[in-house]
């Protein structure tokens, strides 16, 4: 019969901010349950260091129900560790075994400079958003909502576009660090819709000029993007984005 709890060692990224070197501390932990969740665990291990007068693991979190993107780990090499489909606080310990090491630090890359430990900065993303991702907004009364159809294939890839949660791990897994497939699912979820034709022509090349300007770097063509985001955006969607900035080209060079 399988253990219900498990003792591990962690090694963790410790970083007081952006301007100080890190390093890595090992961390022993004992009796964890397997079906706790990880951020369970490292709750269990702050515990245990605030109780010792010690300062404890800075991590970002917030909804822990996989929905708000908060909870960026790199864990053993992979970001959110090893479930595919999965954020961090979805992962559970049952995901280990007894005696196993487990290496724990933040995403790598300049556009996200290290706040504290585990936590990053990533409003770059923000920028990214208030560039170009936004539809224009007619005030009065409410439009009928069969008024603009729209067609079940553009309608579902949309929506898949828009499953998007912007928690970084495809600019994690990228070696170049490339933000592209955050930002063509954010371009592809309202060109695929009649609302977002207002600004198509410039959105693409405005959300572009600023990811460059955050510091990402340029696609890699790898699709590790893809591999390892927990809502499984396609990298169709950076093809569609290569179209759009195409064609908002084409338009403004006339």
């Amino acid at each position: 019969m399988e253990h219900s709890m498990i003792n591990l060692t962690l090694k963790i990224w410790r970083q007081k901010n952006a301007a100080t070197p890190g390093k890595f501390e090992t961390y022993p932990v004992k009796n964890i349950s397997i079906e706790m969740s990880f951020l369970e665990m490292i709750d269990v291990l702050n515990e245990e260091l605030i109780s010792d007068g010690k300062d404890p693991i800075a991590f970002d979190h917030d909804c822990r129900e996989g929905i708000c993107g908060a909870c960026s780990m790199y864990i053993n090499g992979r970001p959110h560790g090893p479930w595919h489909a999965n954020t961090t606080c979805q992962l559970h310990m049952r995901a280990y075994k007894d005696g196993d090491t487990i290496v724990i630090e933040p995403w790598r890359a300049n556009a996200f400079p290290v706040i504290k430990d585990l936590v990053v900065d990533r409003t770059a993303f923000d920028r990214i958003i208030q560039a170009g991702g936004y539809i224009s907004v007619n005030t009065g009364n409410a439009v009928d909502a069969n008024a603009m159809p729209v067609e079940r294939d553009n309608a579902e890839s949309a929506f898949a576009a828009a499953a998007c949660i912007g928690c970084g791990a495809c600019v994690a897994a990228c070696k170049n660090s490339s933000a592209l497939l955050f930002v063509s699912a954010k371009v592809s979820h309202l060109a695929l819709l009649p609302q977002g034709g207002p600004e198509r022509k410039s959105r693409a090349m405005s959300m572009v000029a600023q990811m460059d300007k955050e510091g990402f770097g340029s696609c890699t063509n790898t699709g590790a993007c893809e591999a390892v985001c927990p809502k499984e955006i396609s990298i169709e969607n950076i093809a569609r984005l290569n179209r759009e900035y195409m064609m908002a080209g084409a338009v403004s060079d006339k």
